[in-house]
């Protein structure tokens, strides 16, 4: 299925460059002149699609216009902190599936006459795993109970969406390793989950992005006499 929904920044005022120039709509996917493309060929995240959304003389109604004109940029911001605390929730329930994945398979699995799960190095990539999830579970909920009761949480939703989205691409490989040859093979799916997971990566800012941001935001806690 494809979204009847979209939320579409336009440059309304192309006089004024950069952000402030842009503004935030809602368009109906049965409107006039909208259609969607095909959908991408992607190397995990099978069941979400991507597509191009195209516009060919649509006319859109003054009224979908969402905040003013000129703040499509603000609108975009404003819903940020929120998505990349999600992005980082999802990110640490698949971390907890994988471990379990992992334990339940050491168990099982036997080499030189014992179960994986006795040999120390196995043992280390699972531990480390949970540490890590652990970790990101808890700047999660610090996170989101700060941004529940009103804070500015933009330091801190950074922090969490690049620690927990990479702790996750870490946990990824280290089932893939844990598994050995039947996690490259498709049938325990584990293959499958180190490839949808890169994308958390990459959507919601970057992880080079929210380096940038926290960078800026000490920065900025720093001048103003806060850190």
């Amino acid at each position: 299925n494809k979204a009847d929904l979209f939320t579409v920044m336009a440059r309304t005022d192309p006089d004024t460059p950069g952000p402030k120039g842009v503004s935030a709509f809602v368009v109906e996917r049965d409107t006039p002149g909208v259609s969607v493309g095909v959908p991408e060929k992607k190397m995990g995240q099978q069941g979400a699609h991507i597509c191009d959304v195209i516009f060919e003389d649509a006319r859109v109604p003054a009224e979908n216009i969402i905040g003013k004109e000129g703040e499509g940029f603000k609108v975009a911001m404003s819903v940020l902190d929120k998505g990349r605390l999600h992005i980082s929730a999802v990110a640490t329930g698949v971390s907890k599936r994988l471990i379990r994945e992992m334990v339940n398979y050491a168990l099982e699995r036997k080499q030189f006459g014992t179960a994986i799960m006795n040999h120390q190095m196995i043992q280390a990539m699972i531990a480390d795993s949970q540490a890590e999830t652990y970790a990101a579970e808890c700047m999660i909920m610090d996170a989101a109970r700060r941004r529940d009761a009103g804070e500015d949480v933009t330091l801190l939703a950074s922090s969490t969406k690049l620690f927990a989205t990479e702790a996750c691409g870490r946990v990824a490989d280290r089932a893939v390793q844990v598994f050995g040859g039947a996690g490259y093979v498709s049938d325990y799916g584990i293959e499958r989950f180190y490839r949808d997971v890169r994308i958390f990566r990459l959507y919601e800012g970057t992880s080079q992005i929210q380096q940038i941001i926290i960078a800026r935001e000490l920065a900025k806690a720093a001048k103003a006499g806060r850190l």
